[in-house]
């Protein structure tokens, strides 16, 4: 893709960059997590449940965009990979929430296993979500 490509079609270079916000903030909560369990430092979950939550605004601001994009592209070739991108944001959104909701919890049983496991699927849907959008702009952008 060439810069008059991306110039060309700036939504979808802005989802792309946008795309990786989730990935990065579930990421980080995953790692808060891991060095909440190193060290039993309450500050560590506090911190989890923060980049869970803003992982979610923009997974959720993500799913609005990508609903939209699904219905004007449901007609065209790029279906599958719009569906898919929605899929994948929509199940990161349901279990991001289930996650805060398990991270809201007091103490040790904030994280554990149930809130590790979550954070580490979210984590996994996001680099996912984020890949496909950014192959699916990058298809767009380079008509």
């Amino acid at each position: 893709m060439t810069l008059k490509g991306l110039a060309a079609r700036p939504l979808q270079t802005t989802r792309s960059i946008l795309l990786g916000f989730p990935a990065a903030l579930f990421a980080g909560g995953l790692l808060s997590d891991i060095a909440y369990l190193r060290t039993e430092v309450i500050q560590w979950t506090n911190f989890s449940q923060w980049l869970i939550i803003g992982a979610e605004v923009f997974t959720g601001v993500l799913l609005a965009w990508s609903a939209i994009s699904l219905i004007q592209q449901w007609r065209t070739p790029e279906r599958t990979s719009a569906v898919l991108l929605s899929g994948l944001l929509a199940v990161a959104f349901v279990i991001g929430f289930l996650n805060s909701l398990q991270h809201s919890r007091d103490g040790w049983s904030s994280v554990g296993t149930p809130g590790l496991v979550m954070s580490i699927v979210c984590t996994l849907l996001a680099f996912a979500a984020a890949w496909v959008g950014t192959a699916q702009s990058i298809r767009e952008g380079g008509r």
